[in-house]
């Protein structure tokens, strides 16, 4: 019997990934029964490319660059339009699957029925855990150790192989294409889990093939990332909100210490970094994005 699994790659500009990672998903063990491929406005080699792959792939090309966010966005909205697949699998152009991630992550599917999200264990080229997909547990003092063997319930997890069911997006509707960047993630496996709990599934690995193993910190990136960071503070100023007492105002602490951090540091461009994220933080206490919702088939 089939698995009924889309997976949706959102994709900009990294042809050489994208090939691979297309590839990977091809030789699963457990195959999938779309590829859903969500083109950003690539140059026209990327568009060649997917073009020339005929049926192998669902080719679905933007007009423009949506950020991850939108195309994310119109990947789910696909799987839930153009398909009868009963799960949609999520990932970058720079994820790596392995062999055998989609069968781990479907064995715990069948046992656990009930749940909003499952997320993969992802380990950066060198086989450490991948400092931007960290694991959220439910206690945030626990940190997961790299040998975790069990299942870990998680408050959110990031789009780098996530496996959500047809029945929740129906319920919850489509990733924020209006975040553009930064969160989208965050917020959607946040909204999954007030259905019904997500989940760290160590068993299912995934490779993460960023250029450096490095977490997002405002801080210390560089001239060319700091004006994106506008987007991070807006948003999580949006998906705070929806959180309850305690994990609103720990997060809002979290927040305040990142800004006398940089305040009180000898940073290059103090100034720049400290009007973004004031800037990001004033919007987002007025940001209200709207949620969409797909037709069903």
């Amino acid at each position: 019997m089939p698995n009924h699994v889309s997976a949706v790659i959102v994709t900009y500009n990294r042809l050489d990934m994208l090939k691979e990672a297309i590839e990977a998903l091809q030789n699963q063990i457990e195959p999938v029964s779309h590829i859903i491929v969500v083109d950003n406005a690539s140059e026209n080699d990327t568009k060649e490319y997917l073009e020339s792959l005929g049926d192998q792939i669902e080719y679905v090309r933007l007009e423009e660059n949506l950020g991850g966010a939108g195309g994310f966005n119109k990947g789910v909205r696909y799987f839930m339009e153009h398909t009868d697949d009963e799960f949609v699998w999520l990932m970058d152009d720079d994820t790596m699957v392995h062999p055998n991630t989609l069968q781990n992550l479907l064995f715990f599917a069948d046992k656990k029925k009930d749940f909003g999200f499952l997320a993969s264990d992802v380990r950066w080229t060198d086989g450490h855990r991948a400092k931007m997909n960290q694991p959220a547990p439910m206690n945030r003092l626990h940190v997961i150790p790299e040998d975790q063997v069990e299942p870990v319930q998680l408050q959110n997890a990031t789009f780098v192989s996530l496996l959500v069911k047809r029945e929740i997006v129906s319920q919850i509707g489509l990733p924020i294409t209006d975040f553009f960047i930064w969160g989208d993630d965050i917020e959607y496996t946040e909204r999954a889990g007030r259905v019904a709990p997500g989940y760290f599934v160590p068993s299912a690995k995934v490779t993460h093939k960023m250029g450096a193993n490095v977490g997002s910190s405002l801080l210390n990136d560089g001239p060319n990332r700091t004006p994106r960071y506008y987007y991070s503070y807006r948003n999580k100023g949006y998906y705070v909100r929806k959180r309850d007492w305690y994990r609103k105002n720990r997060a809002r602490l979290r927040t305040l210490v990142e800004y006398w951090q940089i305040k009180l540091s000898k940073t290059d461009r103090k100034a720049e970094k400290l009007a973004v994220m004031k800037k990001g933080m004033k919007a987002g206490k007025t940001f209200n994005p709207v949620i969409e919702f797909a037709d069903k088939k």
